[in-house]
């Protein structure tokens, strides 16, 4: 059976308009290391909630940064709402890893577990609503008044990333043994 491709809108920072769920998340991860993007996420959230603190450096990647997570949480959508499929193929290692400081032992055996978790606590337009948000009060001297909005996705984007990681890494075993 054909995999469909879907339009996450990753054409400015991958390359490719169309891609598989999966496919976006391996290539996101080609251009993005977990721990850079999970530090320039935290930088963008402190920002964004304390008075006159701003990213003054690169806001080009600050915004490439913004693309290319939108496109992860729409795959990360997708992959919520194929969940039954993807289950049988999630990881079944029972190593818990110390980098996975923000899953769960059963999170981590199973990351799909993350992205319905997620997105059952916050919807697509509520990611969409915190990234957006995140870029502009980190590249201005206005400050976010309403920080209740953009705490809960700003922590749940952090676990979909962790779990897009280990899913990722998961595939690229799978592929390399055979």
């Amino acid at each position: 059976m054909k995999k469909k491709k879907r339009d996450f809108e990753s054409r400015f920072w991958s390359g490719t308009r169309k891609h598989t769920a999966m496919g976006l998340l391996e290539t996101f991860f080609q251009f993005n290391d977990l721990a850079p993007v999970k530090e320039a996420l935290t930088v963008m959230m402190q920002c964004s909630v304390q008075k006159k603190m701003r990213i003054t450096d690169h806001p080009a990647e600050v915004f490439q940064l913004h693309q290319s997570l939108r496109s992860l949480v729409r795959a990360g959508h997708l992959i919520s709402t194929k969940a039954k499929k993807l289950m049988a193929n999630a990881p079944s290692e029972s190593r818990f890893s110390k980098f996975t400081g923000l899953l769960s032992n059963e999170e981590y055996q199973n990351p799909v577990l993350v992205f319905q978790k997620a997105f059952e606590v916050c919807s697509l337009n509520e990611f969409e609503y915190f990234l957006a948000s995140a870029v502009y009060f980190s590249l201005g001297k206005a400050r976010c008044g309403q920080e209740k909005k953009i705490i809960l996705p700003y922590i749940q984007l952090m676990k979909m990333l962790e779990a897009a990681y280990l899913m990722t890494e998961h595939t690229l075993k799978k592929t390399r043994t055979g």
